[in-house]
């Protein structure tokens, strides 16, 4: 493998990990701020890489953005409905929305699996023709991905540092004090649900346009991925403020893409591709408790070879 080689792999990743890292992020805000898990990533994902698409297939691909991140929205009140005013249990409202989400994505496509955009107008083919000729002709899809991801977390930096905000990060530490507090937690989860998915949404959107294409099955395993890089990110940066723990999150994606991508270049069958990602989310999950045992069972070694 010769350097250009490398070079383009590492420039995919780092593309794809920062338009996944918006999910991450969500997933920042719903699972680690407001401690819920969301399970409805997967269908909000492809709800935003559909409607984004149908709507750029219009001829408006920017107004694809705050289409999808609006039906993520409404994603997210639906799934925060049905935890707060329903009594239904969040992993349970988040696959019930989840499976419902399903048919709805093939309406949202006109009945059909997939979308193509080969021969449509996206915001990444506008900036490619914009840059063509200049030094970062070959930089848009990174420009892009880099441009939201930064307002994504500069935004979460100063919201969750705000009433509202802190009003979120406190129902996720103690729903009990919040009540006391005279803060309405059912608002709350309401409120960081409903931007989480806006988040997803987006995510999904861009990814969409960014393959100049969007099918079904686009948002299966996000949830899984977005886990395995919000604990990855957690790795290297555990401590800090907000800002600082969203932009680990974003680390994160990108590490999880390379080791991603790494795995495709040993010719690995399509097939068990799912099974890395497994993996890589087992380790991502168990190492930092291994590493914790690590000195116990290094002990335990060391008595039994001594008592033999």
């Amino acid at each position: 493998m010769d350097i250009a080689s490398i070079g383009s792999i590492l420039q995919t990743s780092l593309e794809l990990g920062l338009i996944s890292s918006l999910t991450v992020l969500a997933l920042f805000l719903s699972y680690s701020m407001l401690g819920v898990c969301d399970l409805s990533t997967d269908g909000c994902f492809t709800l935003g890489a559909a409607t984004g698409a149908m709507v750029a297939l219009t001829g408006h691909p920017f107004l694809a953005i705050p289409a999808a991140m609006a039906v993520g929205m409404l994603s997210g009140f639906i799934t925060g409905l049905l935890q707060t005013k329903m009594g239904i249990d969040s992993l349970l409202a988040g696959i019930i929305v989840n499976t419902g989400l399903y048919s709805v994505n093939i309406a949202v496509m006109g009945k059909s699996s997939l979308i193509n955009l080969n021969k449509t107008t996206t915001i990444f083919s506008m900036l490619k023709d914009s840059l063509k000729g200049t030094a970062l002709a070959g930089q848009y899809g990174l420009i892009i991905a880099l441009a939201a991801v930064l307002l994504v977390v500069i935004f979460l930096g100063f919201f969750l540092k705000t009433r509202l905000g802190l009003a979120i990060r406190a129902t996720g530490n103690n729903p009990d004090m919040v009540r006391s507090s005279s803060i309405n937690p059912v608002f709350t989860t309401l409120v960081g649900l409903v931007i989480a998915n806006a988040f997803t949404a987006l995510s999904g959107c861009l990814l969409g346009q960014f393959q100049k294409s969007a099918n079904i099955d686009i948002g299966t395993g996000m949830v899984t991925i977005a886990l395995a890089s919000l604990l990855i990110g957690e790795v290297f940066i555990r401590r800090g403020p907000i800002g600082l723990k969203a932009v680990g999150a974003v680390i994160g994606a990108i590490v999880f893409r390379i080791v991603y991508a790494v795995a495709l270049r040993f010719n690995m069958p399509a097939f068990m591709l799912k099974l890395v990602s497994s993996v890589i989310v087992i380790i991502a999950i168990s190492g930092p408790y291994l590493k914790k045992q690590m000195p116990l069972l290094m002990r335990r070694m060391a008595f039994n070879s001594e008592g033999k």
